[in-house]
């Protein structure tokens, strides 16, 4: 099976062709903001990082932001910065070559100011795009994709409807040889006995139990109790009662094939197959680290109704019931609400987001990307200095 996709020089397939302007610090903020206004074709992220950030939170925001700047979706990346920073482009442009990553880097300070940087900002972008605009989509396999899943104001119908039709379409990309990313730690809490047993070797199987254990103590060292403080108020209204739960429904998303890799937040997987990332569950947050490593394709299921997307990455939203997907039909791409209903079933619904996936890689564009979401964050590790 095949997509039209953009082989890039690395050898890797993006879905699609952006021009990244990426600000390394917040400071930076702005003047991207500007230049990806004025250069239409471009895309921007916006982030609150940059500076304060030491020891491990230092290398986790340099492997977010590589990450994220050289997904196959990202044709080339303009880095802006301050100057005085401590993540200077000239830092992060550091990572890019390893991947073979085309890339133009500026500082305010280097430059004098905001004028002269959106000036000379707008001079590189137009380069960048000149040079995308060449590249070509071409038949390739199915294989090449990798999918994260996101799951985001689950309902009481959410794990019989929305997350197990998006196992199915889990299973079907897995079984045409591509990848699947689930993350969402604090929502594996209660589940984690099912997550290894599906473990496919014993370091998966250990990094299972030690990644939801850790998280689990960490929010217990805050002294907060997430089993009874979860599910979220929205969950609740929703009909959820308990944390495990939302748990068992949550961890449909991932399908039935073994779990073949366990990774950290915004790890590239080296294995094809099912993988788990240790994340927040925080849905934008949870998207920005399966896309940082290398998720081209988003499915997000929800029972209450997101409107997120992504700079660079498509999100297809699917909803749990039919009354959602009438309330915000111009924000859901997929209705699972249909199996509720009695008009379709799991199998059906899943068969039809995995026809929704190849098209989106093709070229089609989610409802998000229609409405302009482009949300985007990343977590701190410890408080920023």
């Amino acid at each position: 099976m095949k997509f039209w996709g953009y082989r890039r020089s690395n050898g890797t397939v993006g879905v699609r062709n952006h021009v990244l302007i990426f600000p390394t610090t917040i400071c930076a903020s702005t003047v991207a903001q500007i230049i990806c206004k004025e250069i239409k074709g471009t895309v921007s992220a916006v982030h609150r990082h940059g500076c304060g950030h030491l020891g491990e939170e230092k290398e986790h925001m340099i492997r977010v932001m590589a990450g994220f700047c050289s997904n196959p979706n990202v044709a080339s990346v303009l880095l802006i910065g301050l100057g005085c920073e401590l993540l200077t482009p000239a830092l992060i442009a550091e990572e890019l070559p390893k991947v073979g990553q085309r890339f133009e880097t500026i500082s305010i300070q280097e430059v004098g100011g905001t004028t002269n940087c959106v000036a000379e900002g707008k001079k590189l972008a137009k380069k960048l795009l000149t040079e995308a605009m060449t590249a070509r989509q071409e038949l390739v396999d199915i294989s090449e994709l990798i999918m994260g899943t996101s799951c985001g104001g689950s309902d009481a119908v959410s794990g019989l409807t929305a997350n197990p039709s998006l196992g199915v379409a889990s299973d079907l990309l897995i079984a045409e040889g591509g990848t699947v990313i689930f993350s969402e730690t604090p929502e594996m809490l209660g589940a984690e006995h099912v997550l290894a047993r599906r473990a496919a070797n014993n370091e998966s199987r250990n990094r299972i139990w030690t990644m939801i254990s850790t998280t689990d103590a960490n929010i217990k060292s805050m002294g907060v109790d997430v089993r009874g403080t979860e599910p979220s108020p929205g969950n609740i209204e929703g009909g959820l009662t308990t944390l495990e739960e939302k748990s068992l429904g949550a961890i449909l998303k991932g399908g039935t094939t073994p779990i073949v890799q366990v990774v950290k937040y915004a790890e590239k997987p080296v294995q094809k197959g099912l993988v788990i990332m240790d994340g927040p569950a925080h849905d934008v947050v949870c998207n920005t680290g399966m896309i940082a490593a290398g998720a081209q394709v988003i499915v997000f299921t929800t029972g209450r109704g997101t409107p997120i997307g992504s700079p660079i990455a498509p999100v297809i939203k699917v909803s749990s019931n039919s009354t959602l997907y009438k309330k915000m039909r111009d924000n859901v791409d997929i209705n699972a609400g249909t199996i509720m209903d009695g008009t379709e079933s799991i199998q059906t619904v899943g068969e039809q987001i995995f026809e929704e996936i190849i098209h989106v890689a093709s070229g089609k564009l989610t409802r998000a990307e229609i409405l302009g979401h482009s949300e985007f964050a990343i977590p701190s590790l410890i408080p920023t200095l």
